[in-house]
């Protein structure tokens, strides 16, 4: 019978204070009692009676405080007991998050753009080929037989000294590396990126990926925040947002998709929810495509829709 007591906070913080006015008026009460002997009657009651024995140990009774040993004791315990079931009875009461049931359906397929990347230069077009021009036959002239020069060499000739020659320049430097190649952004891959909470749980990664897409639910509709403005005119819609989940499992690049956002602040109040996943303090894990992590587009549509 006992396990099925509930009480809400508001319940157990009046009980405390319910027992702590009791505590206060017991003593107040046995305060005021005790005082009430005065000396001179106890005095004059007891006179200069015997207090030798056991029984009479202390020389006014009435003013005795550990006769009472007894009735605080039980007190004591009546009251620990209380406060123990209190405790236990406290319950919390998680608010309810409102999560529509389509939430996840997109009204009609977008076009999955991955963010752009930065292309490398063109390569420079090849230069033009020679121009071949023919020579008219009379200005082809027959050339002169070589003429062979004797450079024999005798005792009696002088040898001049061969002329220095020049330092060649140096070699031109090296071209600059290539740039490094953009990573490739996928947009399926083999096991889609998941959100933190079921890694530890025991079942298949359709289980985990199940598991992850209701955790995920819950955070973003949770925290998302209706701006005051649409509330307040009715606008109800769907903010559609892309991110990238890299390798480390961090969202980066998110964005609204264009053209599905309802206005009044919707799309902003969904791609901050999206943004704040950074600093839960649990990272996702990360698409694998043929066992490897690589980085994947995510496309999350976010609904408003006014409850009642």
């Amino acid at each position: 019978m006992l396990s099925n007591i509930e009480l809400s906070g508001a319940a157990a913080l009046i009980g405390v204070l319910v027992l702590i006015l009791i505590l206060v008026g017991v003593i107040v009460f046995f305060r005021n009692k005790f005082s009430g002997y005065s000396y001179g009657n106890l005095k004059e009651k007891y006179g200069d009676a015997d207090q030798s024995s056991f029984a009479s140990r202390n020389k006014y009774p009435e003013v005795n405080a550990f006769k009472l040993s007894g009735p605080f004791l039980k007190y004591g315990l009546v009251t620990a007991l209380a406060m123990v079931l209190l405790a236990f009875s406290w319950t919390t009461v998680d608010e309810g998050v409102y999560i529509p049931e389509d939430a996840l359906e997109l009204d009609e397929e977008i076009e999955i753009e991955p963010p752009r990347t930065a292309e490398p230069p063109p390569p420079p077009p090849p230069p033009p080929p020679p121009v071949i021009e023919e020579v008219p036959e009379e200005e082809i002239e027959e050339e002169d037989e070589p003429e062979f020069v004797d450079e024999s060499v005798e005792e009696e000739t002088v040898v001049e000294d061969a002329p220095v020659a020049e330092e060649a320049p140096p070699p031109p430097p090296p071209p600059p590396p290539p740039p490094p190649e953009e990573e490739e952004i996928f947009k399926v891959v083999e096991q889609m990126p998941r959100f933190p909470g079921c890694e530890d749980m025991s079942g298949s990664d359709a289980e985990k990926a199940k598991c992850a897409q209701g955790k995920m639910l819950q955070y973003i509709y949770k925290n998302l925040k209706y701006p005051a403005i649409a509330r307040e005119n009715g606008i109800e819609g769907m903010a559609v947002i892309q991110f990238v989940v890299d390798k480390g499992g961090n969202v980066t690049e998110a964005r609204i998709v264009q053209g599905r956002d309802p206005g009044a602040g919707c799309g902003a109040a969904a791609l901050k929810v999206v943004e704040s996943m950074n600093s839960m303090g649990q990272k996702w894990t990360p698409g694998k495509q043929r066992g490897r992590p690589v980085k994947v587009l995510y496309t999350l549509p976010v609904r408003f829709r006014l409850e009642g």
